[in-house]
């Protein structure tokens, strides 16, 4: 494939459609490399991306912040990446590193951080030229489109269950089984704890047991608090689902010195009796993604112990209702977008 051969999923200006258009390569810049995508998750995050009309990096947008695929280009000063290397970018797309996150090593809270398909093109696109520095190497039992999901759902959950202070084989919740909730069950079962998955509806009871959950809760029938405070409180509360409604709810459902870490939410705003968090030493945390180094480990612990997305892979060229799809809540769990490289 030449250079002149690749094409994007772009927003050409303000109110356009998401359309398939050619699109050049971007040769790397010094510290850059390009890489020749294979494929490309959809994430919540992207139909914000899609309808954003003052773009930081202007337009066309092209959006996607989980991307994997193989090395084609290496920029100068570039040092320990080959060509043909398999890679994965994440939501951390690069870091300043000099601000005093990076230099403590907590890149992904720079405070100038570039995210894929908002601080540059991102990879819905059969090509994508980023800072080296974002690349996280892909393990070889892990195919494309499997290791696609990791650099945003994947190390999220990853670290959200590993970087708790719950106790081993101590008890936690996840909220919301979709794209990430269902990663975040078997990333907590393969961790060895007990697992309480909590969805609306009774369809997903059995893939939730599937993914190594022990227990079942359907939020249209019972209180999620109310059944976690009958077994004793959860340590570690996992918040994936879109909606913030049932927080005030979870709070209760915490053990004491238990922690509710939020990963998915929306604008609604949460009140919670301050008086309860006290009196139970809880913590309420929030909880962003990983670095490349965490989505390394995750996709590693993924290989070794059996974990995998569920994935819904659609070509490229049908980006508008893949995302379609995804805002309507009809992904199962996280829809992958291939190239055919």
């Amino acid at each position: 494939m030449s250079h002149r051969d690749h094409y994007a999923a772009q927003v050409a200006g303000p109110g356009q459609k998401l359309q398939v258009q050619p699109t050049d390569a971007v040769a790397p810049a010094a510290g850059q490399v390009r890489i020749d995508i294979a494929a490309t998750g959809i994430c919540g995050a992207d139909s914000g991306t899609v309808r954003d009309t003052e773009p930081g990096a202007g337009f066309p947008i092209v959006p996607g912040h989980e991307i994997a695929g193989t090395i084609a280009e290496i920029g100068e000063h570039v040092e320990g990446w080959r060509v043909g290397d398999r890679v994965a970018v994440g939501w951390f797309g690069g870091s300043c590193g000099h601000c005093t996150a990076c230099r403590s090593g907590d890149v992904v809270h720079c405070r100038t951080r570039q995210v894929p398909g908002l601080s540059y093109p991102g990879g819905w696109a059969t090509t994508v030229t980023v800072p080296a520095i974002a690349l996280a190497r892909i393990p070889d039992d892990l195919g494309f489109a499997e290791a696609a999901p990791f650099g945003c759902a994947g190390v999220t959950t990853f670290n959200a269950v590993r970087l708790t202070t719950a106790p081993a084989g101590g008890r936690v919740a996840v909220l919301g089984i979709g794209g990430l909730g269902h990663l975040a069950v078997q990333f907590a079962a393969k961790m060895g704890y007990e697992v309480v998955a909590i969805g609306r509806g009774e369809d997903k009871r059995d893939t939730a047991l599937q993914l190594g959950a022990s227990t079942y809760v359907d939020s249209e029938q019972r209180s999620p608090g109310q059944v976690l405070r009958e077994m004793g409180g959860a340590q570690l509360i996992i918040s994936t689902a879109s909606s913030s409604a049932v927080l005030e709810d979870l709070v209760d459902g915490l053990a004491p010195h238990g922690q509710l870490t939020v990963i998915g939410f929306d604008a609604a705003p949460m009140t919670v009796d301050l008086g309860e968090i006290v009196a139970h030493a809880r913590t309420i945390t929030g909880h962003l993604t990983g670095s490349p180094v965490e989505t390394e480990a995750a996709m590693q612990f993924a290989v070794t112990n059996g974990v995998r997305p569920i994935t819904e892979v659609k070509p490229l060229t049908q980006a508008a209702e893949a995302l379609a799809d995804q805002q309507a809540g009809k992904a199962r769990f996280r829809i992958v977008l291939t190239t055919g490289g």
